[in-house]
This record gives structure tokens, sequence and C-alpha cells, in this order.
């Protein structure tokens, strides 16, 4: 089991990320509470790590915390909820936001996450009243540059959005709706999914 990584941030497109570390290209999904306390490329960072081993597929998937894994791990516990979603869920709502919903029972804050419906929502509280993990917040080490060219930071949230359940027009739209001047493709995910919370 990987536990944790420690090494360079090579790229981030999100939701995926690649990290090298002693020669070593690890990719790793992370949700976007994890992406917007990356470093920039070239940076150190540490990540907790989930290994996912299917039949078809390894997956690894980091967090900037181990409250995050903690609440990732909890939530792919739940019936019908997947590894897609429950990254959908963290980049949606801090742990400690999810934990408020579920504890005042707030499906309507829930359903509002990708790919939560109002079904999913009650599972979620019923499920998870009494067993979600301790919350804390991101800490990721980082230091320093290392300019590479980039995609459009439009492009990279429009993208990101699709992969934590969005549809591409749905995820569009949200991303036409909010200021993108200047602002990095982390930042831009952060306004789209403020944007669809309300």
């Amino acid at each position: 089991m990987i536990g944790f990584l420690r090494g360079i941030l090579i790229a981030k497109k999100p939701p995926s990320l690649l990290v090298e570390v002693r020669g070593v290209g690890y990719e790793v999904d992370a949700p976007m509470s994890t992406f917007y306390a990356l470093p920039e490329i070239g940076g150190e960072v540490t990540l907790y790590t989930h290994l996912a081993i299917r039949e078809d597929a390894h997956s690894l998937f980091g967090f900037g915390s181990e409250a995050e894994r903690s609440l990732f791990r909890t939530l792919i516990r739940v019936n019908g909820v997947g590894a897609k979603l429950a990254l959908g869920i963290l980049s949606g709502l801090s742990a400690e936001e999810f934990r408020r919903a579920v504890e005042h029972q707030d499906t309507a804050r829930l359903v509002r996450l990708p790919g939560v419906g109002k079904k999913t929502a009650e599972r979620l509280i019923v499920e998870l009243r009494d067993r979600l993990p301790e919350t804390g917040s991101v800490t990721l080490p980082g230091a320093g540059t290392l300019p590479l060219p980039e995609a459009s930071p439009v492009d990279d949230a429009t993208a990101a959005l699709v992969a934590l359940g969005f549809r591409p027009q749905d995820a569009a739209a949200l991303v036409r709706k909010v200021p993108v001047e200047g602002k990095r493709s982390e930042d831009i995910i952060r306004l789209a999914l403020q944007s669809a919370g309300k």
C-alpha cells in the first residue's frame, strides 16, 4: 500500500496531477480542495494517498491532509458512491462543510454537488450521520517554481468540472458565468463550484 508521496510536482491538470518521486512519476487524482493548496509546478509536494485496485485498473488518489483522505475512504464505503463521486463531493465542499450538511440533514446542500441526487444525499446522511472522521485543514509544503507551458486555465477548469461529474455543456456554462481574466484554473474551478452551489 502506498501511504503517502513526497516529491516534485511535474504537472497539474485537474483532477489529475503528476508527482516525481526519485525518478518515478506517479499519476494521482485529487479533489479540488487539494489542488487549491498545491505549490507551483516544480515545487515540492506531500500527498496522503489511497490506492484503489480493481481488475481493470490501479488508481492512486492524493489528498492534502489525513483528514481529507479519511473522509474519502468513508465516502467510498457508502453504497452507490464511487471514487469519482467522492472526489466531486470533496471538491464541492470542505470536510467541515460536508460534516455540517450531514449533521443538519441538509439534503438541499448535498444535491447541489455534481452527481449527487436526492436519494444519494439521503443515503449519505443516513449512513454517515454517526461515523464521519475527524476533519482537519489541508497542509501541503511547497517551494520553488519551474516555468513550464500550461494549457488555458479556462480549458483546464472546464475539463476538471467534467471530470467531477458535470456534463460538458453545464461545465462550460458554469465557467462562462465567472470572471476568468488573470485567474488560475484552480481559482476558476472554485468560483464555478461556488456558483453551482447557489
